[in-house]
C-alpha cells in the first residue's frame, strides 16, 4: 500500500486500469484450471469436435529450415545492433520475425516455450527433446552471451507484437519495477517444476499472444493478450519486462556479453537524449559528482544483507514447501487420486466422469496412490528448491542495489537492455545520425527541452541528496 501511494496520480490510474482490465481475464483462467485437468469427452456420434488450436506437425526438413531462418535473423539482428547501430533496420527485421515466427509458424517452435521441453527431458528419461527444439533454446542464449539480447530486439514474435503498440510510454517508479522484476523468476521456476513433474507446460498454456498468432483460441486467453497490448500502449513491453521467463536466462547471458550495443560509438556529450529515447528506463545514468555514501555505512549494510541471505533462502524455501501441496493438485494423477479417495470416504459423493473412467480401466488403486505419492514428493522437493531460488534472487537484488560502481557516461543496463537501437538514433555523437539533429527536428527539440530543464532538475537533486545524507556522506570530486 505504501508503494502504491508513492506513485504519481497518473501512474496510479494506469496501474488500476491494468489490474481491473486483467482481473476478468485471470478469474476465468483460474476457474478453468481444475476443469481443464480432465476435459470431458463426448461419446455421442453427432458431436462436432472443435477445430484444433495447435499447429499441424511439420516435417524434419521444415524444422531445419526454421532453424536456419532463426540463425540468419539472429545474425542480422546482432550486426544491425552492434555494428550498424540501425534502429530502422532492427524495426523492419522485427516485422519480418513477427510475420514469420508469429503468424506463419503460429508461435511454435518458440524458444520461450522450449524451456519446458528441456526441463522435461532432464527429469524424464522416457522423453527425448527434438534436436531442433534444443537448438531453438540454446541459439538465442549463445547470441546473448556474444552480443546481448538481440533476440529480444528483432527476433521474438512476442516482443515484436508489443513493440508495435508502444505509443505513449510512461516511466514507472524504480521501486515498482524492482518488485515486478521478481515475477519472471517465479514464473521460470514454476514452469520448470511443473514440466519436471509432468504436471503441464504452463508457459505455452498461458501464452497471452498465441491466440492472435493462430487466429483462434479461447476467449479468456484472447482477453489476456488484449489486456497486455492495451497496457503496452503506456507500459512498454509489459510481458517482456515483468513476465517473460526466458528473459531471465537471456539477461544472465547478456550480463557477460562479449560485445553489446552501446549508446554512443565515441565520447558521450551528456545530452541526455538517450533518456528520452528509451521507453524501458534501461539506461544507467552517470554518478560522478554526486555525494558518496560513507564507506563504513555501506560495508555494515552489505554485511547485514549477506548474513540475512541464508535466512531468506530458508524462509522462502519453507513457503515453497507449503505451497507444494496445492500446486501438486494441478497434476492429473494427484487430482484423480484425491477424487477417488474422497468418494471412498464419503459414499454420498456422486461419481465423476474421471473416477468412473478410472474404475472402468481397472487400474489397481495401490498403483494410482503410489504414483500420486511420488509426484507429491517431487513437487515438495521442487517447492523447497523454487522457494530457496526466489529467496536467493531477492537477496542478490538487494545486494545489487546497495553496491554501485562509478559511471562517467550514460550506459545501457546490459542484463535488461533489449538492444532495440532507439538510443542509437538519438545520439548526436554518431556520425550516421547527425542529420537528425537539424533545428526543427524532434531529437533537436528534445535536446533543447532537456538542456533548459537540466539546471533546475540538477539543483533539486543536489538539495535532496544533501538533506538526506548530511553527516554520513562525502562528495565525490567532479570530473
Amino acid at each position: 500500500m505504501r508503494l502504491f501511494c508513492s506513485l504519481r496520480p497518473r501512474s496510479r490510474i494506469l496501474l488500476l486500469l491494468l489490474l481491473v482490465g486483467l482481473l476478468p481475464c485471470l478469474l476465468p483462467l483460474i476457474a478453468l484450471g481444475d476443469e481443464l485437468n480432465f476435459p470431458q469427452p463426448e461419446f455421442t456420434t453427432d458431436y462436432d469436435f472443435p477445430k484444433t488450436t495447435v499447429p499441424e506437425p511439420v516435417s524434419n526438413t521444415i524444422q531445419w529450415v526454421d532453424v536456419g531462418v532463426l540463425l540468419i535473423v539472429l545474425s542480422l539482428a546482432a550486426w544491425l545492433a552492434v555494428k550498424r547501430r540501425s534502429r530502422r533496420g532492427l524495426f523492419w527485421l522485427m516485422i519480418f520475425s513477427l510475420l514469420y515466427f508469429g503468424f506463419l509458424k503460429q508461435g511454435c517452435v518458440c524458444p520461450i516455450g522450449s524451456i519446458q521441453n528441456v526441463a522435461l527431458s532432464l527429469f524424464d528419461s522416457n522423453y527425448a527433446v527434438p534436436i531442433t527444439v534444443t537448438i531453438f533454446f540454446v541459439l538465442p542464449l549463445l547470441f546473448a552471451l556474444l552480443f546481448g539480447r538481440v533476440f529480444c530486439a528483432s527476433v521474438c514474435a512476442l516482443g515484436a507484437i508489443q513493440d508495435l503498440v508502444v505509443i505513449k510510454p510512461i516511466r514507472l517508479p524504480r521501486k515498482l519495477t524492482m518488485a515486478l522484476s521478481m515475477i519472471p523468476y517465479a514464473y521460470l521456476g514454476t514452469a520448470i517444476v511443473f514440466a519436471a513433474t509432468g504436471t503441464g507446460f504452463v508457459i505455452c498454456r498461458f501464452d497471452p499472444f498465441i491466440g492472435f498468432f493462430r487466429l483462434n483460441g479461447n476467449a479468456p486467453y484472447l482477453y489476456l493478450g488484449a489486456g497486455f497490448l492495451i497496457a503496452g500502449i503506456f507500459i512498454a513491453r509489459p510481458y517482456c519486462r515483468f513476465f517473460c521467463p526466458y528473459g531471465v536466462l537471456l539477461g544472465l547471458m547478456s550480463r557477460f556479453s562479449w560485445k553489446h550495443l552501446r549508446i554512443t560509438p565515441s565520447e558521450c556529450i551528456d545530452c541526455r537524449l538517450c533518456e528520452v529515447s528509451c521507453p524501458f528506463d534501461y539506461i544507467d545514468k552517470p554518478n560522478t559528482g554526486l555525494q558518496r555514501e560513507n564507506r563504513k555505512v555501506g560495508v555494515r549494510r552489505l554485511s547485514q544483507l549477506l548474513l540475512m541471505t541464508p535466512v531468506l533462502i530458508a524462509l522462502c524455501g519453507w513457503i515453497g514447501h507449503r505451497l507444494s501441496v496445492p500446486m501438486s493438485r494441478y497434476n492429473n494423477t494427484v487430482y484423480l487420486a484425491e477424487q477417488v479417495k474422497a468418494e471412498e470416504l464419503d459414499p454420498a459423493l456422486e461419481e465423476t466422469l474421471e473416477t468412473e473412467t478410472y474404475r472402468v480401466m481397472g487400474t489397481p488403486e495401490s498403483e494410482l496412490m503410489a504414483k500420486a505419492e511420488t509426484i507429491r514428493g517431487q513437487m515438495n522437493l521442487g517447492g523447497w528448491l523454487l522457494g530457496g531460488f526466489l529467496g536467493l534472487v531477492f537477496s542478490m537484488k538487494l545486494i545489487g542495489i546497495s553496491v554501485s560502481r562509478t559511471r562517467k557516461d550514460y550506459e545501457v543496463n546490459k542484463p535488461t537492455c533489449f538492444s532495440c537501437g532507439r538510443c542509437c538514433s538519438y545520439c548526436p555523437s554518431d556520425q550516421m545520425h547527425r542529420v537528425n539533429f537539424l533545428p526543427g527536428n524532434k531529437p533537436y527539440t528534445d535536446a533543447m527541452a532537456l538542456r533548459f530543464s537540466d539546471a533546475s532538475g540538477a539543483d533539486e537533486q543536489a538539495e535532496e541528496s544533501t538533506s538526506e545524507n548530511k553527516g554520513e556522506k562525502e562528495p565525490l570530486a567532479k570530473p
